[in-house]
């Protein structure tokens, strides 16, 4: 189920970031292509406008001397120096040339810079869409593995096509399709592995989530199960004896009694973990006497732990106040206190500790006992968790005090931690602001 979430987390990822890569090269695209577009028709009317100026009044004759198939005007002469270095030549950046035709589309006139064959200007012209109208139009092809730019003027006579090499202009949007195609796919690649890491991040949680949703499920119902089996056993017993009076039966009874009450506790507990899930913004703090609400709980539990033989020792700092909710921190101080006594071993002793460290307020509860093991010391805040799961049902507890203490820590931003020596006992610490 995850992996599946975690491929479908991936296949959106790539699909957006796929989209929104191809949009972004293709604005950049249109707007390289219109800027070259715009510098080519800009180069090419001037071209053209050379071709109109110095050949206009006069007639440019076909073919040059030798059979070149090339016209020289008086005003230029081949090595005449660099190209674009008379006033009368065509711009030098691009090569360029010129044919002329009648209003039959028949080649009366040319002229280029360079040697070219009769035949090369009548491929050329065989490439050029024929006007009707008077308008100057504009086109391109390729040739012979050269991209060409053209406008044709008509004229009174006929028409004047200009052609323009616009190969360079060309190849730079080619290039740019290659460099968009090679950059979009390492972008992907790394793209791809960077989601993956991130996704199976964020399904971590989750996943872990949902292991502890399916434990505590899990851990509850093992906590009812018992419960419900022995009152289940007592009814029987006491359907069978129906003849025998209620006091005969009282042991039953008993029993009964015990397990809907101990079912009736890990409810309530279950109950108050939600709530404190649920009412995390609603709980009203306030700032408290934290030394008062630890002598408060030491009172009420000196019957229980001279009940059990076990020594306590305080040591409350007077006046130390904390910003929370009193009797949220009172059901914390109670729980750890409990568990201190319940867990400490026979003639032991129980330690309370309240004092301020720098701008917080540590509690700290130990005992002496067994001790908890290294390996438990980081799980014993979940819920149903217990290091010895007989011992616990012996002393009464569901795994839930721990889990009740640290949500109320934590609603308080505050921290809750244990240290332990196996066989020595257990500190746990609460630090508050």
């Amino acid at each position: 189920m995850f992996k599946q979430l975690r491929n479908r987390f991936l296949i959106v990822n790539l699909v957006s970031i796929s989209i929104m890569m191809l949009v972004a090269f293709a604005t950049i695209y249109i707007i390289t292509y219109q800027n070259v577009q715009r510098e080519t028709n800009m180069e090419l009317f001037k071209v053209s406008d050379f071709y109109h100026n110095p050949y206009g009044t006069s007639k440019i004759p076909r073919g040059g001397e030798g059979g070149s198939g090339t016209g020289t005007p008086p005003s230029e002469s081949p090595g005449n120096g660099a190209p674009g270095s008379d006033p009368n030549s065509p711009p030098g950046r691009s090569v360029s040339f010129m044919v002329k035709t009648d209003s039959e589309w028949k080649i009366t006139d040319a002229y280029s810079r360079f040697d070219m064959d009769d035949t090369f200007y009548t491929e050329a012209l065989q490439k050029v869409n024929k006007v009707d109208d008077l308008d100057r139009k504009t086109g391109q092809f390729t040739l012979n593995g050269t991209d060409w730019a053209y406008v044709v003027d008509p004229s009174s006579t006929g028409y004047m096509i200009v052609f323009m090499d616009v190969t360079a202009q060309q190849g730079i949007l080619t290039n740019l399709i290659y460099t968009f195609a090679i950059v979009g796919l390492i972008m992907l690649i790394v793209i791809f592995f960077l989601s993956r890491y991130f996704a199976n991040r964020s399904i971590t949680p989750v996943k872990e989530a949902f292991e502890k949703q399916k434990q505590f499920i899990a851990d509850a119902s093992h906590e009812l199960k018992t419960p419900l089996a022995i009152i289940n056993t007592n009814t029987d017993v006491l359907l069978a004896n129906r003849e025998d009076t209620i006091e005969n039966q009282a042991k039953w009874l008993h029993y009964i009694k015990s397990e809907t009450e101990r079912m009736s506790g890990l409810t309530n507990d279950l109950l108050y973990l939600t709530q404190i899930d649920d009412a995390r913004s609603s709980v009203i703090h306030a700032k408290f006497n934290m030394s008062d609400a630890v002598e408060t709980i030491i009172l009420t539990m000196e019957a229980v732990i001279f009940e059990k033989n076990i020594s306590l020792d305080y040591s409350i700092e007077p006046q130390l106040m904390v910003h929370g909710n009193s009797e949220q921190i009172k059901q914390v101080i109670l729980i750890l206190l409990d568990n201190a006594v319940k867990y400490s071993r026979a003639k032991g002793s129980v330690n309370v500790s309240l004092k301020k460290q720098n701008n917080d307020v540590m509690l700290s509860v130990s005992n002496t006992g067994e001790g908890i093991a290294p390996e438990h010391l980081d799980r014993i805040f979940d819920r149903f968790y217990r290091t010895d799961a007989s011992r616990a049902r012996k002393n009464g507890g569901h795994g839930l005090g721990l889990a009740i203490a640290r949500s109320i820590v934590e609603q308080h931003k505050g921290e809750i931690y244990a240290r332990s020596v196996v066989g020595e006992g257990a500190t746990f610490y609460v630090r508050l602001s």
